[in-house]
């Protein structure tokens, strides 16, 4: 059975504290370490409208779309999910996850299934990801 799951706004809601986390878990240290956190440290942005400037307001998640750093932080960001279901056939591409799962019979697929969907809705949780279950409209 594959099982495709997409997720919202990924690359707007990549938590930097995660990201540098995750950078330290793969050691990434000293200089290149604070690059990156002073690349994703005290960020602010607002809007400008008709010559009408919103607040500053801290940037805390979101890699920029666009440039060459920003899928592979958020590569580096996802790529520890397939720990979390070792021994399944998880795809990563960009935002889309895909799962391949197999089973003796119906029953045991069903199970298996729901336990990986599970599973992985949690890991999602915590590192802030949301799935996308909105229905297409095409």
């Amino acid at each position: 059975m594959g099982i495709y799951i997409d997720l919202r706004k990924t690359f707007d809601t990549v938590n930097h504290d995660i990201l540098l986390y995750k950078l330290q878990n793969y050691g990434i240290r000293g200089t290149a370490y604070q690059w990156f956190k002073s690349y994703h440290s005290n960020i602010q942005q607002y809007t400008n409208i008709n010559n009408v400037s919103s607040c500053l307001t801290n940037v805390l998640c979101g890699v920029p779309q666009g440039s060459v750093l920003g899928p592979l932080w958020f590569l580096l960001y996802i790529n520890d999910i397939s720990r979390v279901l070792p021994g399944e056939n998880v795809k990563l591409f960009a935002d889309d996850t895909n799962l391949f799962i197999s089973g003796i019979d119906i029953c045991a697929l069903n199970n298996k299934c729901n336990y990986c969907i599970e599973t992985l809705n949690q890991w999602f949780i915590a590192n802030r990801l949301h799935i996308n279950v909105g229905i297409s409209k095409d």
